[in-house]
């Protein structure tokens, strides 16, 4: 693992227990899966990825448009095979093939990844099957020098 690696997966640790809050990106005060990578890229980066909209909780349902993995692809580049997957990097999930991707992790190692799970706080879950089979897309933060 490299050392971006463990840093993004420490910094994503650091955020477990902080409550789930739609459109929050706090840490300690809450967040939403959206706001945990943003609050991650602000730590690594030292400012916001961009401009966020506001955004009702059913937005992906209703846009008819994958804005999700359009902003993955604009912010850390073209998507990894699964198969090449490495702890710190982004997971997209999507809950059916049919609809856009809706949720976002961290990888925290081969059979765990972080996430501000709805109705409760930033946890590690395991990537059991169910999850496994809906990642929709891995991206790596990219490297700045």
């Amino acid at each position: 693992m490299s050392g971006q690696s463990e840093r993004i997966v420490a910094l994503a640790e650091g955020w477990i227990g902080t409550p789930y809050r739609h459109q929050g990106a706090t840490k300690g005060v809450g967040c939403d899966c959206i706001g945990l990578i943003r609050g991650i890229w602000r730590e690594l980066y030292g400012e916001e990825p961009g401009t966020v909209p506001a955004y009702a909780p059913d937005w992906a349902e209703r846009s008819g448009e994958d804005r999700l993995m359009d902003a993955a692809l604009r912010l850390f580049g073209p998507a990894v095979p699964l198969t090449e997957a490495e702890p710190g990097d982004v997971l997209l999930f999507r809950w059916r093939p049919d609809c856009a991707a809706k949720h976002a992790g961290v990888l925290a190692g081969p059979q765990h990844f972080i996430h501000a799970y709805e109705q409760s706080a930033v946890t590690r879950s395991a990537l059991v099957p169910s999850w496994r089979r809906r990642v929709a897309g891995v991206y790596r933060f990219p490297t700045r020098t």
